[in-house]
């Protein structure tokens, strides 16, 4: 194999097209952004995207409140369970 012929350039050409392309294939086929150099990135864009954006914010919405309702709960419940045991160790040392 001659390193100077024409045939070694339009070989290493070629080899460089199709691996950009098989590259690009397999960024667009699994939704990165596809770069091009005249026009910045593509990217691929789900018609669904922001209705499932919504739903998601407003599902975390609900239940960043639930959590903050349960917090409060735990907090009254705790206060419940210690408050009898310190009242009982006030009476236990009255008794002294």
């Amino acid at each position: 194999m001659s390193w100077s012929g024409p045939g070694f350039v339009i070989a290493l050409i070629a080899i460089s097209t199709f691996g950009m392309i098989f590259t690009t294939w397999i960024r667009a086929r699994h939704g990165y952004p596809v770069e091009n150099e005249w026009s910045g990135t593509s990217h691929k864009e789900s018609p669904d995207a922001d209705r499932k954006i919504a739903l998601l914010s407003s599902e975390n919405e609900r239940l960043t409140g639930k959590i903050g309702r349960l917090e409060e709960r735990i907090a009254v419940l705790e206060r419940i369970a210690t408050d009898p045991a310190a009242r009982t160790a006030r009476e236990i040392d009255a008794l002294r």
